[in-house]
């Protein structure tokens, strides 16, 4: 009798053991094992008098309560299987969530700062305190300013309180921007927009490097990015007059020198440069002619070197800078070398 009682025991305890089966499969196998064992108890063991000395009964009796305690058993692993699957689904969600966050918060980030300096500020732990400074030696900065927008501005009905008019300028910063995404453009960071005024530079994504020979021969290649930009932004414009029936024209200026780099601001960062390349850059565009590209004479110098024809204009008084001579690029009749 004992040794029937102990291998249904078993082969509950083996029902029971198995973790993954499903609550309804293990009560209905536990069902099964306690009648089937039950019936063969019953059959085959005459009964004896007194409740507690009947093996039957009392077999039956601790079957019974070992097949309670099998179903609760069974039941806390059901809800320790559905809880563990609640919480690593909870898990992966909140995962990926705090992944596609990242994500976003990189991407936001990228389009605020460039990406070497955003690169800067998500590989490492920065503190607040903690700035971003960089100095190169030989950098191109171009300013390209549409002062004709000033008076095409107007707030009135027609065009719903000027909003129109800065739809307009938003659509002409676009285009400069998609000309950044072409390979050839790729040394070429937008620094920031200062009201109509699309300032531009090139050379801020290489690294500093050591041999002097090597900074001299990107600076003339920064150079020569930089007026194929600017050609690129005037051809754009003229595009874009064509179908606006408009007739805005660029007045750029170039120069090229040593800048500082960085980054301003911990909660709400701006990326700018500094120096007196960027001033008299600034100058070359304030004092320049419409649809011309104006150089100062040490830039002239390197842009007939790679390849483009210049014009001398003459003496120019700039403010804070005395009189400096400077040039026109013709980019109409300029053959670059490649």
């Amino acid at each position: 009798m004992q040794y029937y009682l102990y291998c249904c025991l078993l082969a509950m305890l083996g029902v029971i053991v198995f973790v993954r089966t499903c609550l309804s499969v293990k009560v209905l196998l536990l069902t099964l094992a306690v009648v089937v064992y039950l019936a063969l108890f019953l059959h085959v063991y005459a009964p004896r008098p007194g409740i507690l000395k009947d093996p039957q009964i009392m077999s039956g009796v601790w079957l019974v309560i070992f097949y309670i305690v099998c179903l609760i058993l069974a039941r806390q692993d059901e809800l320790s299987c559905r809880v563990d699957f609640l919480l690593d689904h909870c898990f992966k969600t909140e995962r990926e969530e705090m992944e596609t966050m990242e994500n976003v918060n990189k991407l936001l980030l990228q389009n605020v700062l460039p990406l070497h300096v955003a690169s800067y500020f998500i590989g490492k732990n920065i503190c607040n305190q903690d700035l971003y400074s960089q100095s190169y030696d030989y950098v191109c900065v171009m300013f390209a300013s549409v002062p004709q927008f000033k008076e095409f501005y107007s707030e009135s009905s027609a065009n719903r309180d000027g909003l129109e008019c800065m739809r307009f300028l938003n659509e002409i910063i676009s285009d400069f921007d998609e000309l950044l995404s072409k390979p050839k453009f790729c040394s070429v960071e937008k620094i920031k927009t200062i009201g109509s005024t699309y300032m531009a530079a090139a050379g801020l994504r290489h690294a500093p490097l050591s041999d002097e020979e090597k900074k001299v021969e990107m600076s003339y290649s920064h150079v020569r990015t930089m007026v194929e930009f600017a050609i690129a932004l005037m051809n754009k414009l003229e595009f874009i007059n064509t179908h606006s029936f408009n007739s805005f024209k660029l007045r750029i200026g170039i120069n090229h020198g040593p800048v500082i780099a960085g980054v301003i601001g911990a909660h709400k960062p701006q990326y700018d440069i500094w120096g007196n390349s960027v001033n008299v850059a600034s100058r070359m565009d304030s004092t320049g002619v419409l649809d011309k590209i104006q150089v100062t004479e040490e830039t002239a110098q390197m842009v007939e070197s790679v390849g483009y024809n210049v014009t001398l204009r003459g003496v120019v008084n700039v403010k804070g800078k005395g009189e400096l001579t400077t040039y026109f690029i013709n980019k109409d009749h300029s053959f670059p070398q490649y």
